[in-house]
């Protein structure tokens, strides 16, 4: 018997281009970005306007999504925005694309 195939993602938000990123993992990317956009006064993202879909990636395994967004977020800025700009290099919205 085969189990469904669950999707996970790990994704990078951000201001504006060159802006203020923020690295997060969910199994929900719509729900997620909605959240974000919707964030309480307060939170990091709605305090520096962090609401852009710039980047993510699609894995089926939570353990290896959570460790790759671990990986991302020690990474310095530069590493960032070139992971960024590989896949999206004029920082498109991706949602709700």
């Amino acid at each position: 018997m085969l189990l469904p195939m669950n999707n996970y993602y790990v994704y990078i938000l951000a201001s504006k281009k060159n802006g203020s990123l923020y690295i997060g993992v969910t199994n929900d990317i719509s729900r997620r970005v909605v959240e974000h956009q919707a964030a309480s006064v307060g939170s990091h993202t709605k305090k520096y306007g962090i609401d852009r879909l710039v980047y993510f990636e699609l894995t089926d395994d939570i353990k290896s999504a959570i460790a790759r967004e671990k990986q991302l977020k020690t990474w310095n800025r530069a590493w960032k925005i070139q992971l960024i700009e590989s896949q999206n290099p004029n920082w498109h919205d991706l949602f709700p694309d």
